[in-house]
C-alpha cells in the first residue's frame, strides 16, 4: 500500500528575478523527480518556501511550466534567520509511494548544498 512521504530539496537563485527563480526551481524539481523516479500523478502536493529576499516570482510557477496543472501547490516565505542562506528556494514534495522514507533522495543544489550538514533547515532538521 502506498504511503504519503515527504521529499525535501533546496537550491538558490542567482538573483531576485523572475527568470532566475523559475530556472533554479525547475532545475530542482527536475532533479527531485529524476532522483526519486516520481511522476506528477504520484505527487499529492508541493510546498515551496523562499527566503524573504526572493519575491520577484512564485516558485510554484515553475511546476506549472512543467505541466503540473493538477498538483496542489502552496508558497510561503521563510523566516529571516541571522546568517541564514539567502536567495534560497526550499521544496517539500509530498508523494504517494511504496518506497520507505530512507529510500527517498533529498536534493540540495547550488548554494543550498550545505544546508543539511549545517543543520540550518529548521526545527525538523531536514
Amino acid at each position: 500500500m502506498a504511503k504519503v512521504r515527504g521529499i525535501r530539496g533546496a537550491t538558490t537563485a542567482d538573483t531576485n528575478t523572475r527568470d532566475d527563480i523559475l530556472a533554479a526551481t525547475i532545475e530542482l524539481l527536475q532533479e527531485l523527480v529524476r532522483a526519486n523516479q516520481v511522476s506528477p500523478d504520484d505527487v499529492a502536493a508541493v510546498i515551496f518556501t523562499t527566503t524573504p529576499d526572493l519575491n520577484a516570482e512564485f516558485p510554484a510557477q515553475a511546476a506549472r511550466r512543467m505541466g503540473w496543472d493538477d498538483v496542489p501547490l502552496l508558497g510561503a516565505s521563510e523566516i529571516s534567520v541571522p546568517n541564514g542562506p539567502t536567495l534560497c528556494v526550499r521544496i517539500l514534495m509530498l508523494v504517494n509511494t511504496e518506497k520507505g522514507q530512507k529510500d527517498l533522495s533529498h536534493v540540495y543544489l547550488r548554494g543550498a548544498r550545505n544546508l543539511r550538514s549545517r543543520g540550518t533547515e529548521g526545527a525538523t532538521g531536514s
